[in-house]
């Protein structure tokens, strides 16, 4: 039996161990910044295995060193804890008890699978040339967690990092792994537009900044359909539209947020030039005056091709090559990108869906969302195996 065999053997062993963790934090789902209760599940069980311990960074952030048992390098692997404002609607035994927040991304199954990861590295610890950091992070849902684990020098020292997220349109027992761009960039859209507000029975006495703000919402979608090329993956939505306080009066100003992701870093700059000049000028086409603010928030996950193809090798031994899908470039997006400004490193998605018909299940940050719980063991030994192989003293 070579590691690999013995690897998922006794991830197995203990995938009933994960499940019942990973239910506990499905049932106590907290929001960005707010993961106290998971951060002391976290540290208490990394402590239980030896290792040293930092809580507190960059929000409730958890960092856990385990050092082998001899010199080399550190890699890093990296885990996300906070849950979503979202209305469970699964009507699982185990559901959310806290209304209105809800694990709808499963960051409750990412931090199950580092921990089960911990356990299965800890066991082989004298095996290790190096140092295994193990980063469990707070508010990746508002892109603002990595940061300020960053500034509290969680990258401080560490060479490479890797990490995972589970994808429910593909099979658990599967994963999906590319070179270059795996997920695109994500920044944040926010417009103003000013008019004139009065009497909704008189709007000719007014400046209606809701009609032009109608127009703005149209005019948009020309940036991505006739302005960038269908090949460069670009998303121009709006998210929210804020106006008025009654129904028959016609408001002074309308507020509008959205979000844009890219996977080309070229049209990433030229995006805030391009919806500016939509925004204002359809704006003045109904009097009105509109602003744009482009905010950059996280850029692409951008996977090493040497650590792309060691972690290939790695998942290949664990669960056979016609296991490993790659994917096309997502446009969701993870502040994963952040630490990877820091160090080389390799993010590939975890197989979370049904066996059959996986592209049917409920999708990441639906109120439905139930992912296959057999990904937990392998996401945990996908983790574990990566560490033992980059750091075996050969």
């Amino acid at each position: 039996m070579d590691m690999y065999e013995r690897l998922m053997e006794q991830a197995k062993r203990i995938e009933p161990e994960l499940i019942e963790l990973r239910r506990d934090l499905h049932r106590h789902p907290e929001l960005s910044f707010k993961e106290s209760r998971t951060a002391a599940i976290a540290a208490e069980r990394l402590k239980r295995l030896g290792m040293s311990v930092r809580t507190g960074v960059g929000g409730h952030g958890v960092i856990a060193d385990l050092h082998g048992g001899s010199g080399g390098p550190t890699i890093a692997i990296r885990a996300d804890m906070d849950a979503l404002p979202i209305l469970e609607e699964t009507g699982l035994d185990f559901a959310s008890e806290t209304p209105g927040v809800m694990h709808a991304c499963g960051h409750d199954v990412h931090t199950s699978v580092l921990l089960g990861a911990a356990k299965l590295i800890a066991e082989r610890q004298a095996d290790l040339h190096g140092t295994v950091r193990f980063i469990f992070q707070s508010a990746e849902e508002i892109l603002a967690g990595a940061k300020a684990m960053i500034g509290q020098g969680v990258m401080d020292g560490v060479e490479e990092i890797y990490g995972l997220h589970n994808l429910p349109s593909i099979p658990a027992g599967t994963v999906g792994l590319k070179t270059g761009v795996l997920m695109g960039s994500i920044d944040r859209l926010e417009i103003t537009i000013d008019g004139k507000g009065g009497h909704g029975g008189y709007p000719e006495a007014c400046i209606d900044p809701i009609v032009a703000a109608s127009a703005v919402v149209m005019a948009l979608q020309t940036a991505v359909s006739r302005e960038t090329p269908p090949t460069e993956g670009v998303v121009v939505s709006i998210g929210t539209i804020h106006a008025g306080t009654a129904n028959n009066i016609i408001p002074d100003c309308v507020e509008l947020t959205g979000t844009v992701r890219n996977l080309s870093a070229q049209w990433r700059e030229r995006m805030p030039a391009i919806l500016a000049r939509i925004v204002e000028d359809t704006c003045r086409a109904y009097r009105c005056s509109g602003k744009v603010r482009y905010i950059e928030q996280v850029p692409p996950v951008l996977n090493d091709d040497t650590l792309t193809g060691f972690t290939a090798e790695v998942l290949d031994g664990l669960l056979g090559r016609h296991n490993r899908s790659e994917p096309v470039p997502m446009t969701y997006g993870e502040d994963f990108a952040e630490y990877l400004r820091f160090a080389k490193g390799c993010f590939f998605w975890l197989g979370s869906g049904p066996q059959a018909d996986a592209d049917r299940a409920a999708g990441l940050h639906s109120p439905r969302f139930n992912p296959d719980e057999s990904c937990i063991a392998v996401g945990a030994a996908a983790l574990a195996g990566i560490a033992l192989k980059r750091l075996a003293i050969e």
